[in-house]
């Protein structure tokens, strides 16, 4: 019979408390680990603000942009002309040179998204069999690539060229995001899905104002833009050198996919709209996951989706209604864009980095009630005290919803499949980029009509509250769902108190007519 052993004794306090070496051991690992994860994050974020700040460079300049090609008579810029005219008429958009550039502007948009809607899975998929490090230098050629033509877009075909291979190239955002979700250590995830977000903030704020500052340099030139194109270039050469020598390759060999279609059937799962929201690439393989846990994915997914799809909306008609109700000029927008810059930087780099792991659901729920006082009070504002504090709520929203469900999601699939949820994760955003400013501006002019955001009337004015203003915010509320159910005879009723309530919706319900 097996002797019991004294509890009191040397050996059994060893086995216990684990041997001074052991612990020495863990301990050094444990360090080498976040030492190793620390490099990673810190390499992703400088890589990614290289891109972002190249990206963003064309962003105040496409207006002027796309003015200078309407002069040269491109049979390619007529065409899609042809489809603003179309889809202004269809939603019932004035005809304004304004609205014009920020339609054409957002065709490209909404194209340059499709386009990562596509190519971010594949992306993923093959960074799960090769690597991501070889996959995230091929991209970045392409983007380099993209910005070449650009210099020489003497016409709106090699223009548009340009933007259609950045396009697809833009797959390096989703490889970033895998590198990050390669990391075994749940907080060093969290810190890097929140550092990602840093990049973006501070991208998208530095990005336009380097952009605006060159074009103004060289105004007197024809080809205005080739200054900011080449800054962009420099930039991507800059991005491409640095992960050349800085970035390891985060996916371990034994996780290496030896053939891309033993874990996709077919071009069906990572193309087709309804197996990505399925994320039905990941449960053919990953058998170990149980059924709930796939169920939360597809929600997580669905939630990433839904909230991407009104960001983008938001973000797409705001340039409408501050130059409707405020008249701001585009310099008033752009420091009003880089205000939210700003404060998502601020509250991503002060705060949302250091988010617990287990806390992300809680913050995204935060986030996403933060939505519903955003929309209602920049719905109703009237004055730029109400507009920056309903702005004040986009930004921590946008700030810390799409880190921590990014963290959430690099928590599903296998190791083998990191780069393939996080590419689907990645693409299920890039099409509610593409869908939101389409949908939002339709609701905008098409449902909502023109006459609710007009601040011609003088009742309106004495009152302090336009009812025109009130009405848009309920019926912008009521429109994107924001997880209240009201009707529009309750519409009615919270319209009621306002005098001027009937002069608003009169005219709304006759062009309905």
């Amino acid at each position: 019979m097996a002797r019991k052993m004294d509890p009191k004794s040397p050996a059994a306090t060893d086995l216990s408390k684990g041997s001074p070496n052991n612990k020495e051991e863990m301990t050094t690992e444990q360090t080498a680990q976040e030492g190793s994860s620390s490099r990673v994050i810190t390499v992703v974020f400088v890589s990614l603000l290289l891109d972002l700040l190249g990206f963003t460079l064309i962003l105040p300049l496409l207006p002027s942009i796309l003015d200078h090609y309407s002069k040269k008579d491109d049979a390619v810029y007529n065409s899609l002309q042809n489809v603003v005219d179309w889809f202004r008429v269809a939603v019932g958009i004035p005809l304004d040179l304004k609205y014009n550039s920020v339609l054409f502007g957002g065709l490209i948009g909404s194209l340059f998204s499709f386009l990562q809607f596509l190519s971010s899975p594949v992306m993923g998929a093959a960074s799960d069999c090769y690597g991501r490090r070889p996959l995230i230098l091929l991209t970045t050629v392409g983007v380099m690539t993209s910005y070449l033509l650009w210099v020489f877009s003497h016409s709106f075909s090699i223009f548009l060229l340009s933007r259609v291979v950045g396009g697809i190239c833009k797959g390096n955002v989703s490889l970033c995001t895998a590198m990050v979700a390669d990391q075994r250590n749940p907080q060093a995830r969290n810190r890097g899905m929140a550092m990602i977000g840093v990049a973006f903030s501070l991208g998208f704020t530095l990005g336009p104002i380097l952009g605006a500052y060159f074009a103004q340099r060289t105004k007197e030139v024809e080809e205005f833009y080739q200054g900011p194109a080449l800054l962009a270039l420099a930039f991507s050469v800059a991005d491409l050198f640095f992960i050349f020598a800085m970035l390891p390759e985060t996916l371990h060999r034994d996780n290496e996919v030896n053939d891309i279609n033993s874990v996709v059937q077919g071009p069906g799962d990572l193309l087709n709209p309804v197996a990505l929201f399925n994320f039905t690439a990941i449960t053919r393989t990953d058998v170990s996951s149980s059924v709930q846990k796939m169920k939360n994915l597809k929600v997580l997914g669905m939630v990433y989706f839904t909230y991407l799809f009104l960001f983008s909306g938001l973000e797409f008609t705001l340039s409408f209604l501050t130059h409707q109700r405020f008249g701001f000029s585009s310099m008033e927008q752009g420091k009003m864009f880089f205000f939210i810059g700003i404060s998502m930087a601020l509250i991503q780099g002060g705060w949302a980095r250091r988010i617990k792991p287990g806390h992300q659901i809680r913050t995204v729920r935060l986030a996403l009630i933060s939505l519903i006082p955003a929309f209602l009070i920049i719905g109703i504002a009237w004055n730029m005290l109400l507009l920056y504090t309903g702005l004040m709520f986009y930004s921590f929203a946008a700030a810390v919803a799409v880190p921590c469900l990014s963290t959430q999601v690099s928590e599903h699939g296998s190791s083998r499949q990191k780069g393939m949820v996080m590419g689907i994760l990645r693409s299920l955003g890039a099409l509610a980029r593409a869908c939101g400013p389409i949908v939002a501006s339709s609701v905008r002019f098409g449902v909502v009509g023109l006459g609710c955001w007009s601040l011609k009337s003088e009742r309106g004015h004495r009152r302090g509250a336009p009812a025109g203003l009130t009405f848009v915010g309920t019926v912008r509320f009521h429109r994107y769902g924001l997880l209240v159910g009201w009707r529009r005879d309750l519409l009615h009723h919270l319209l009621s108190p306002f005098p001027c309530a009937a002069d608003v919706t009169e005219p709304i319900r006759e062009m309905q007519r």
